[in-house]
């Protein structure tokens, strides 16, 4: 399976170290308002979700690009969106036609988004409670099975 970058959200503390991973990966700067990822932070119910560019299969943001700056690739063995910066007009219609969020404004006339940092990501790196993963989608389902049937065995006190 080719790899995805997959977030569990069950292991995120909310310590924001990918957004700044990201931000001096690209900008070499620590300034998470320049990461394409974003943590949102629910401090009531005390719940953290990363949330990052899923690389859709059909997205919306390169079919609504009328420059073509928007374009699909493979990077590693990976399916990736990327954003051509020389192509792109600033006209903002990928922002807008992202169901997600995950495309914004870079505030030089273009836009930013994750490019899974040539296969290698940033973010992942950074994340020490590994919320974030680099992989198959189904590592990820067979780590939340596995996570499921812990918390079962020792809610119904099973050996």
């Amino acid at each position: 399976m080719k790899p995805q970058l997959v977030v569990n959200p069950d292991r995120c503390t909310g310590c924001r170290a990918c957004e700044t991973a990201c931000s001096f990966a690209h900008y070499e700067e620590f300034n998470p308002q320049r990461s394409a990822v974003r943590v949102s932070i629910f401090t009531e119910q005390c719940f953290f979700l990363p949330v990052v560019c899923l690389q859709c299969s059909d997205p919306a943001c390169v079919a609504v690009c009328p420059s073509g700056a928007m374009h699909a690739d493979e990077i590693n063995g990976g399916f990736v969106v990327l954003v051509d910066r020389e192509r792109c007009v600033g006209c903002h219609m990928c922002v807008l036609a992202c169901p997600f969020g995950c495309v914004e404004d870079d505030g030089a006339s273009s836009v930013r988004k994750c490019d899974l940092c040539d296969g290698d990501p940033a973010c992942v790196q950074a994340c020490a409670t590994k919320a974030l993963d680099y992989s198959g989608v189904n590592s990820l389902a067979s780590t939340r099975r596995k996570a499921l049937a812990e918390r079962m065995r020792l809610e119904e006190g099973w050996r």
